[in-house]
């Protein structure tokens, strides 16, 4: 089967589990024996994603359908001034400044995208569409999320194949916005979806979720986790997950460093730990980047950290791709990503329990879900530094339970969330749409 996978890239500046789920997803479909082509969007994809990829255009660069939205003088500009705006070093420079990855200034934007033909992009449209009809001649495309489904209508037209939609914190660009942007966004999504065959949802929660913010048909409407290989977390170098034991008490965050995320709930619930007793050995390691719109946050945290006099228990490190992901791993006994809104899922979760590391989490959005399925780490509420470092504590002293989750994290991720086994589901729903 050939299969067309059309990605928004984060540029690699930051942890992405979009970009990672899709990208997982494509190369346990390759193993499976199909063709996958993947289309990255706005911006390029993770640096340690090594296939064709890098031979593939990146559509609707991000600078180019900004400044297309904001002035018709640049729906004019010359070709080559677009591949300018487009070449990998401009959308890398883009990728860390503040506003490419938010929704906030960008409402207008986002409805033109959901517009389709109608928008202010619709050239770009049918340069990607014109592309893929040269160049690819796939059974079904499939898109990352909704936010994308406004390019289906003429890729129904044009291509005439099966159009799959993963479903995945769109919330999360959409609800920060007015309410008047909001209404429409979910509104054109709805509109959009007589064009999809099937959309995806990631977890129990976040179908029942989607499905009142677009009234998708039922049966249009299918559940299936996120997945890992766990073969890909043990590795020669380092101990086998299912007998790890931490050299040390380390915490962990692995994540986008925003505030969406609890950076600075993580920062406060740390210090908080500090000041108990029995925790002098115990260091914070952060990891997964962060964007321009991140760099109050971080230097708010920093002035945290230096007044509790913690500069030196707590480490950044920069390396999140594949490498640095297993050595981050491989450092902390546990992690905490102590999200604000919850999530649809959270990747991150299937990457450290596989890593044989246990995940403690709030008690909210898909977290409850993951956590139960897996067995690999405990949730707690309320969610704030006083509950977390009290949370922290008694876990800490209690290192036989940290072994146990972690060891039923590692079964847990191989039983209910093995990529192989997820792609083969999503393989069964391309076939009953193409046939």
């Amino acid at each position: 089967m050939k299969i067309l996978q059309i990605i928004p890239g984060s540029g690699g500046s930051f942890y992405c589990g979009n970009c990672l789920r899709d990208s997982k997803y494509v190369e346990a479909l390759k193993k499976l024996n199909h063709e996958v082509v993947k289309i990255p969007m706005y911006l390029p994809l993770f640096d340690d994603v090594d296939d064709q990829v890098k031979e593939v255009p990146v559509f609707y660069g991000a600078i180019s359908i900004y400044l297309k939205q904001m002035s018709p003088f640049f729906r004019k500009a010359p070709k080559w001034f677009d591949r300018f705006l487009n070449s990998g070093p401009m959308l890398k420079f883009a990728a860390k400044m503040a506003g490419s990855t938010r929704a906030t200034g960008l409402e207008d934007m986002t409805i033109s995208m959901l517009l389709g033909e109608e928008g202010k992009q619709n050239e770009e449209l049918d340069r990607m569409v014109n592309w893929i009809g040269d160049n690819c001649n796939p059974d079904v495309i499939h898109m990352s999320n909704a936010l994308l489904n406004g390019i289906a209508p003429k890729l129904k037209q044009v291509l005439n194949v099966p159009i799959i939609c993963s479903l995945q914190d769109e919330d999360v660009w959409i609800d920060p916005m007015e309410e008047k942007f909001q209404k429409r966004s979910w509104g054109l999504m709805e509109e959009n979806s007589e064009f999809i065959d099937a959309y995806i949802s990631v977890s129990e929660y976040y179908s029942k979720l989607v499905q009142e913010k677009m009234n998708i048909p039922k049966e249009k409407l299918h559940t299936l986790h996120l997945g890992v290989d766990p073969e890909e977390y043990s590795t020669n170098e380092s101990p086998s997950p299912e007998s790890r034991v931490p050299e040390s008490r380390n915490i962990g965050f692995i994540s986008r460093m925003c505030h969406g995320n609890g950076v600075d709930i993580m920062i406060d619930a740390f210090v908080k730990l500090k000041k108990m007793d029995g925790f002098d050995d115990v260091k914070l390691i952060m990891t997964g980047g962060s964007t321009g719109d991140d760099k109050e946050i971080l230097k708010t945290i920093r002035k945290t950290i230096k007044a509790a006099g913690l500069q030196d228990q707590v480490i950044f490190e920069e390396d999140f791709e594949k490498e640095g992901r297993t050595r981050f791993f491989d450092s902390v006994s546990f992690i905490s990503v102590p999200v604000r809104n919850g999530e649809a899922f959270g990747l991150y979760l299937l990457e450290s329990m596989a890593s044989g590391v246990p995940v403690v989490q709030p008690a909210l959005g898909a977290f409850p879900e993951i956590i139960e399925l897996s067995k690999g780490g405990m949730t707690y509420e309320p969610n704030t530094p006083e509950k977390i470092a009290d949370t922290w504590a008694d876990l800490l002293n209690h290192p036989e339970e940290i072994k146990k989750m972690g060891e039923a994290g590692r079964s847990g991720v191989a039983k209910h969330f093995n990529i192989y086994d997820q792609g083969k589901q999503l393989i069964d729903i391309y076939k009953k749409l193409i046939n």
